[in-house]
């Protein structure tokens, strides 16, 4: 489970940044792929990127000159959603994986969670309020909207977005700035905590998580528990990754449909099921 997971993580990152001619340019691809948005977070401003973020999205229709309500983004949100959950979490959003595989150097003492974990996982729907959603259209920039998610605290833009571009295209290195300077600030936190904790942004500020994770309790892909042979050993438990108990992996929206609690349970009473079952 754990090699196939790492390999679709690979594969489907791979593919929504292949755009080489980028990466050795300095330049963004905005052919008509850029029309259509993949499920994970996956910045558009990346010189590999071959589509768009749907936060990005989300964000440019929310912030256009007279608001609407931006149907076609909450019509996408609902069918991958409704689908996978935070399925996309745990398999096919790039920035996940950069903390996953952090997260496997060596380091004594790992933490499944941050003190006051209880607290603090809501930030991600703090996040998704103020800086992705409407606070996004309306508290920042004044007239002039902007993308606040975007622009202020995105690491995946910053990792995959910011530095390639930096890196390849002099004219930009001499137009960052104090903006630059935080969001990296942002970026090196996340990463150092992703040695230690797992998936802090995914956690507590990813927005994107927060969506997604709504859907969790009914959306196609589950973990199916099966009770009546469940021993209650608590190997699930000590597996997951983000400290959940066995009756709250797949329901609860922290659940990223990692596959760990399954390839550690010795009576194979979880598994992955299409539609949903009771637990």
């Amino acid at each position: 489970m754990k090699r196939i997971r790492l390999a679709v993580q690979l594969i489907f990152t791979i593919l929504t940044n292949g755009y080489v001619y980028g990466y050795l340019n300095g330049k963004i691809y905005q052919g008509a792929l850029k029309y259509a948005c993949v499920p994970g977070l996956n910045c558009y401003s990346c010189p590999g990127a071959i589509a768009s973020c749907p936060l990005g999205a989300l964000q440019a229709l929310l912030n256009q000159r007279g608001f609407r309500i931006p149907f076609g983004m909450l019509g996408f949100f609902f069918l991958v959603g409704s689908l996978l959950g935070r399925f996309v979490c745990g398999w096919l959003c790039p920035f996940g994986l950069a903390q996953d595989l952090l997260h496997k150097i060596p380091v004594l003492r790992k933490r499944k969670t941050l003190p006051l974990h209880r607290i603090l996982k809501y930030g991600k729907y703090v996040v998704l309020v103020l800086f992705a959603g409407i606070g996004s259209a309306f508290l920042f920039g004044g007239f002039a909207k902007v993308p606040a998610f975007c622009k202020y605290i995105c690491p995946s833009g910053t990792l995959f977005g910011a530095i390639p571009l930096l890196a390849s295209n002099a004219s930009l290195r001499g137009q960052a700035g104090g903006l630059f300077l935080w969001k990296l600030g942002i970026l090196l936190v996340l990463l150092l905590l992703s040695v230690k904790v797992y998936r802090p942004f995914c956690q507590y500020l990813c927005p994107l998580g927060a969506i997604y994770g709504l859907f969790n309790r009914f959306s196609l892909v589950q973990v199916h528990w099966e009770k009546q042979g469940c021993t209650s050993c608590g190997a699930c438990e000590r597996a997951c990754p983000v400290a959940l108990s066995v009756s709250g992996i797949s329901r609860s929206p922290e659940c990223i449909r990692c596959g760990k609690c399954i390839e550690a349970c010795p009576g194979n009473c979880l598994s992955f099921t299409s539609g949903r079952r009771g637990n």
